[in-house]
């Protein structure tokens, strides 16, 4: 099933994305969390792109091809730039028609310290004319989008206006950056619709349940944490336990309300947590 015709079927799409073991040997443990997950009947599983933008012991492929052998579930696969040469992305391409993976999210990719970059790529449009120039009929292009700028933008403005070069380079579904905040992101949604932003975009849901995520993946977002998250992080930062249950119901509430308002989709990054994707969905499931 190519992705962009589940969003012309239904309404919401419900996505998830886990990502690669850094050791071959636990790759079973990405199965087993698929297997988990199953019951909550994702359209699709984005898998993300080795660390670093590496081709050395990536596993994107691998994992992606065998949910769709094995469970019956469309995959996104990441495909990062950066770190690429031109020759490197051909030969990734070749292994996504080779597993007949028929959709792709296009990244520039971060910036790795211990990685030399290329030269051949500097932006993700730029990557997704290249995957459109070999293979337009064979892939589905996807990109991502930031609700609140990416870090690098000067303004918001710029940024959806570098979303339009992605629209043009065939990108035509984007799957949002985590946000805390619905209202920048609805507020993001007005500005893109107004200046020419037409394909669906997924809002990217990241429940945080446990102290380390708030450590690291929140300091390292830049997302705005809007009175109420705050709020519940200074109640619970040093309980683990109501934490977790705190964190599932904000993430729920806010799915809940961009379902309400009419979402195109919700892309849930569990972080491998099987039992994170199964409480939220809990919650959702009524509206999905």
């Amino acid at each position: 099933m190519r992705i962009p015709e589940l969003f012309e079927q239904k309404r919401p799409v419900f996505s998830m994305e886990i990502f690669p073991p850094k050791k071959k040997a636990n790759i079973e443990s990405i199965y087993d969390t698929v297997e988990k997950i199953t019951v909550c009947k994702p359209d699709f599983i984005s898998v993300t792109y080795g660390a670093g933008g590496s081709m050395t012991d990536n596993y994107t492929c691998e994992i992606a091809s065998n949910i769709k052998k094995k469970f019956g579930i469309e995959t996104l696969a990441h495909l990062t730039c950066i770190n690429s040469s031109r020759e490197d992305v051909k030969e990734m391409i070749g292994r996504f028609q080779d597993a007949d993976i028929k959709n792709i999210l296009t990244l520039r990719g971060d910036i790795a310290e211990d990685c030399d970059i290329k030269k051949d790529f500097h932006h993700a449009n730029e990557l997704a004319i290249e995957v459109q120039r070999k293979c337009s009929d064979d892939l589905e292009i996807l990109g991502a989008c930031y609700p609140e700028g990416h870090y690098e933008s000067k303004s918001l403005d710029e940024d959806i206006q570098n979303l339009k070069y992605k629209i043009g380079a065939g990108v035509k579904v984007l799957i949002s950056q985590l946000f805390f905040d619905n209202q920048l992101f609805y507020e993001f949604m007005g500005k893109a619709r107004m200046m020419g932003i037409n394909v669906p975009v997924s809002a990217g849901i990241m429940p945080i349940t446990n102290a380390r995520q708030i450590q690291r993946t929140v300091a390292l977002s830049g997302a705005s944490l809007p009175h109420d998250f705050t709020k519940m992080i200074g109640l619970y930062e040093n309980k683990p336990e109501e934490l977790f249950e705190a964190g599932i119901e904000y993430a729920a509430n806010k799915i809940r309300d961009l379902i309400t308002n009419g979402v195109d989709g919700i892309h849930l990054y569990i972080m491998n947590n099987a039992d994170v994707a199964l409480k939220v969905y809990e919650n959702i499931k009524d509206l999905l």
